[in-house]
């Protein structure tokens, strides 16, 4: 008879917050791939327990652990950790890495790590660790690279008497998850791991001395692991096209040049508006609809252009009237996004056209985005609904060292009134924020889109206000 492969039961972590949450759900959820509480807990450690000696060596008490774990899941977002012990909260975070459903580098990639420190020899650590933390899916690779510069700053106060290798001989169990057998027994790692009488095999040992060694090592060289190497920088600046990294906008230089000759600045963003206006009057037709965060809908399709990413479409109701949810977006961005360092209207070139500048933070210590657009608005459309489009201009300016230029290649809300003094808000968007990949894109960017037409809703309190229109 033969045998049929058993389908995979997709997990469902619906009633977990924290602990056992892969990267990519909490991306999806929250914006960032690691919980909330878990990089408050980093925080506290370094600010206020580097001197603490035995750190990640030295256990907590279990029950005070359990108490933290349970607030973790019960409360996320108002998690604090002062006055909490040391200890405690180390191993905290030492639980959250091995509760994952994989080890951070992920079930394929695991092995591939443990041979470069097997088989290698050292002065090539660097090079193939390079390489191989370049095929991590974006999500866990950046919280490997927070995890590592945080564990570098432990191993670098000499109070605490942790270098990166003590570091590493506590921690490497948990992050590799050596001990699998509990989790998967049909991981090929899992197979003839033990020797009889359950003691370590030589594959055991093996595999631990290579974990240690190359956490050790990769905590050592955090500095340079999420560096490109300079060869594969220059393979790599022939695969795209110029016209393709461009943003879609023309430079500052040139809108002035234009308004200086009479010429309406709306034509550079009037393709953009129509483009809404006809899909808007089609009923978004050609739309593939995908699951998406609860009380929104989600949807993709592609681009007639060469360009790889999607377009993405989210849209949600609102406890507003159109002008006020224009305005929140416009003028009070601070208000639904948490992210936002700063923001500024740089020029303001024609009534209902600007150009604008925002910067968002990311997850420590990656760095911030910068956006430069050019935006246009319309409040008088049929009834009284309102839109916004923008895209990014050519710079003018360099970006901050501390941070990359992201590229909106277009953005477009629109704000349909739906009775009751409520909206219907859409957004529409396409963006290249730099350093991540397509599967990414495809994973993650839609949710984000999701999660801020919801930021936008909830940052109502009022759940019926006054619209213009009459009520039905």
């Amino acid at each position: 008879m033969p045998k049929f492969m058993k389908r995979n039961k997709t997990p469902d972590y619906r009633g977990q917050h924290v602990f056992g949450v892969p990267p990519f759900i909490h991306v999806q959820r929250t914006g960032q791939p690691l919980p909330q509480s878990i990089q408050q807990a980093m925080r506290y450690l370094r600010r206020h327990c580097l001197d603490q000696v035995g750190i990640f060596r030295k256990s907590g008490v279990k029950s005070r652990i359990q108490n933290l774990r349970e607030l973790n899941e019960s409360s996320p977002d108002n998690v604090c950790y002062e006055g909490h012990s040391a200890y405690d909260v180390a191993d905290l975070v030492k639980q959250y890495f091995r509760d994952l459903p994989e080890p951070i580098f992920t079930s394929k990639l695991t092995t591939t790590f443990l041979h470069i420190y097997q088989l290698l020899p050292k002065d090539q650590w660097l090079a193939a660790a390079q390489a191989a933390t370049l095929l991590l899916p974006d999500e866990n690779r950046e919280v490997l690279q927070t995890l590592l510069y945080f564990l570098s700053d432990i191993a670098s106060a000499e109070e605490n008497q942790m270098t990166a290798g003590n570091l590493a001989v506590c921690l490497a169990p948990s992050i590799f998850h050596l001990n699998i057998s509990k989790k998967d027994s049909s991981s090929p790692r899992s197979k003839g791991k033990r020797s009889l009488g359950g003691r370590p095999g030589p594959r055991d040992l093996s595999e631990n001395m290579a974990a240690t060694q190359g956490l050790s090592h990769m905590i050592s060289d955090c500095k340079k692991l999420f560096q490109v190497p300079q060869d594969m920088v220059l393979q790599l600046c022939g695969s795209y096209s110029e016209a393709e990294l461009s943003p879609p906008g023309p430079a500052l230089s040139e809108l002035r040049q234009a308004h200086a000759a009479g010429i309406s600045l709306s034509i550079y963003m009037e393709e953009s508006v129509q483009e809404l206006l006809r899909d808007a009057a089609e009923r978004f037709k050609g739309w593939t609809t995908v699951p998406g965060p609860q009380h929104t809908e989600l949807a993709c399709k592609k681009a007639q252009d060469d360009h790889p990413l999607r377009i993405w479409k989210a849209s949600t109701e609102v406890a507003a009237p159109p002008p006020l949810v224009l305005h929140r977006i416009l003028r009070e961005r601070v208000l639904w996004d948490e992210d936002l360092l700063r923001a500024q209207v740089l020029e303001s070139l024609v009534p209902g056209v600007e150009l604008y500048h925002y910067v968002t933070d990311s997850m420590a210590p990656h760095p911030c985005r910068d956006f430069v657009v050019l935006r246009m608005w319309r409040s008088d459309l049929p009834r009284g609904g309102c839109l916004l489009v923008s895209q990014s201009l050519k710079p003018e300016h360099p970006v901050p060292e501390s941070g990359v230029r992201a590229l909106v290649l277009t953005s477009q809300y629109l704000m349909e009134p739906c009775g009751l003094g409520r909206s219907r808000l859409t957004h529409i968007c396409r963006m290249d924020l730099r350093g991540r990949s397509p599967d990414w894109y495809n994973k993650v960017f839609g949710h984000l889109c999701a999660m801020e037409v919801a930021k936008i809703r909830d940052s109502f309190s009022i759940l019926q206000a006054a619209g213009p229109e009459t009520k039905l």
